[in-house]
């Protein structure tokens, strides 16, 4: 393979800089080498460098460690297509998440991998040089976990947040509006993750009773109690060293959040009954519909719990702010049901395709989905039009008109009651007379 062009590499650290200079020779034309950030500037005015290797600390450490953001804010100041690759240890992954919000194109942490260091470098070159480097682009659509990615920018900063997290052990904490694809996301960032070939132990975090939390999690013994009759592994033992998705975490009632904290901290869980601890390797992805910070405010999540969770937070937009993706997810949908369904091949008219994109979806893909399938299943033309869509929305004409269904009514007290108590749903639960699990299931329904 012909070489590429030249690139700087700083690092403080001189054996760091001998080892990846004889690396990247294979590679470069000319790898020029600085054991200090001062002379980043002369060197990139004196010489044609199209790519650069940035370390993230050096030792005269300015802003406690952020020396590498500063003199990446300095290089894109006059540089801005310049490509530079951040050079980090595994505990200044944050840092890096952070470089590249900022306009680094990608990072790579020490220890490295040779293989891995040379191809993400090279990445970083073609997209300086607008070269495709004979691979094809990535899918808009993840094959193996179904996440689509669409074209919308929102979706493609997204898509290179999760690129760059998915294969460090960072825990991540998803937030997002119900029905936009929280599960879906951490299936694909357990995916592209070191810990692929292992499990993904999915926990629904609301639809466990006080009572079974910790059996659910930790597991129990024989004979610890009544209905124990074997012993049994929880969750946190089902996914050592794979990854462990705690769906719906801002369900998890104040008084539990605690024992929660205690394994994550420990790494290690006691099953029920037992006094021995069992230790656990596990990669945390969390996610939630509801504002955790907010929640911490009116001391409903633990401040603390919050911080073990969230060393990444990913956030996916709703549906209404990337409306360039309504429609591809509109055909994918087509296909699906149409196939399930056993139908003919259909169209949508220019008039629908701009109702559809007009639409707030405040149920999101969740909702897109369940009005494509209805189309689909009401009507027997192979061109569909606005009368085949059901476009009312039950967010919108709840409260315009006074309920007059016993469904309407129970959606209002509950939305209701949980707006007086700020969604804790062991005081709404307890308000409506009803268990939280029953509570719970009411919300799944009413999407709310």
């Amino acid at each position: 393979m012909a070489k590429q062009g030249t690139i700087l590499v700083v690092d403080d650290n001189k054996g760091i800089l001998t080892a990846v200079q004889m690396l990247l020779t294979t590679s470069f034309e000319k790898v020029i080498t600085l054991s200090t950030p001062n002379r980043i500037k002369t060197i990139l005015h004196n010489e044609q460098v199209d790519v650069v290797l940035l370390d993230m600390n050096f030792s005269a450490g300015i802003n406690n460690g952020n020396e590498g953001l500063f003199w990446l804010n300095e290089i894109k100041k006059e540089y801005p297509t310049l490509p530079v690759v951040l050079f980090t240890a595994y505990a200044d992954i944050d840092l890096a998440v952070r470089g590249i919000k900022e306009g680094a194109a990608d990072f790579v942490v020490k220890p490295w991998n040779n293989a891995k260091l040379i191809e993400t470098i090279q990445l970083a070159y073609t997209l300086r040089s607008g070269k495709s480097g004979g691979k094809d682009e990535k899918q808009v659509i993840s094959k193996e976990s179904g996440m689509f990615w669409g074209k919308s920018n929102v979706m493609q900063n997204l898509r290179m947040l999760v690129d760059k997290v998915a294969r460090t052990d960072a825990n991540i904490l998803i937030t997002g509006e119900n029905g936009t694809g929280k599960e879906m996301l951490a299936r694909e960032i357990h995916l592209q993750s070191t810990r692929k070939k292992e499990a993904l132990i999915t926990v629904d975090m609301g639809a466990i009773t006080e009572t079974l939390f910790e059996s659910e999690l930790f597991g129990h013994i024989k004979g610890a109690f009544t209905d124990a009759r074997a012993d049994r592994a929880g969750k946190f033992e089902a996914a050592d060293n794979g990854t462990l998705f705690l769906d719906e975490i801002g369900n998890l009632p104040y008084h539990l959040q605690a024992k929660l904290l205690t394994a994550l901290q420990n790494r290690s869980i006691v099953r029920v009954g037992s006094n021995t601890p069992v230790p656990v390797n596990i990669r945390l992805i969390s996610a939630t519909n509801r504002d955790l910070q907010e929640m911490v405010h009116k001391e409903l999540f633990r401040e603390d719990l919050l911080y073990r969770i969230n060393t990444i937070h990913v956030k996916i937009p709703p549906l209404r702010e990337r409306p360039e993706d309504i429609l591809p997810l509109t055909e994918i949908f087509l296909k699906k049901y149409v196939n399930i369904y056993g139908k003919a091949p259909v169209k949508l008219t220019p008039e629908v395709q701009e109702k559809l994109k007009d639409q707030p979806w405040y149920g999101n893909i969740r909702e897109l989905e369940h009005t494509v399938e209805k189309a689909v299943i009401i009507s027997d033309s192979s061109v569909l039009d606005v009368n085949d869509f059901d476009f009312s929305s039950k967010h919108h004409t709840v409260h315009q008109k006074e309920a007059t269904t016993l469904e309407e009514m129970e959606y209002q007290m509950i939305k209701s009651a949980m707006e007086k108590y700020g969604g804790n749903l062991s005081q709404v639960a307890s308000q409506l007379g009803i268990s939280r699990q029953t509570l719970y299931n009411k919300i799944k329904r009413y999407e709310l």
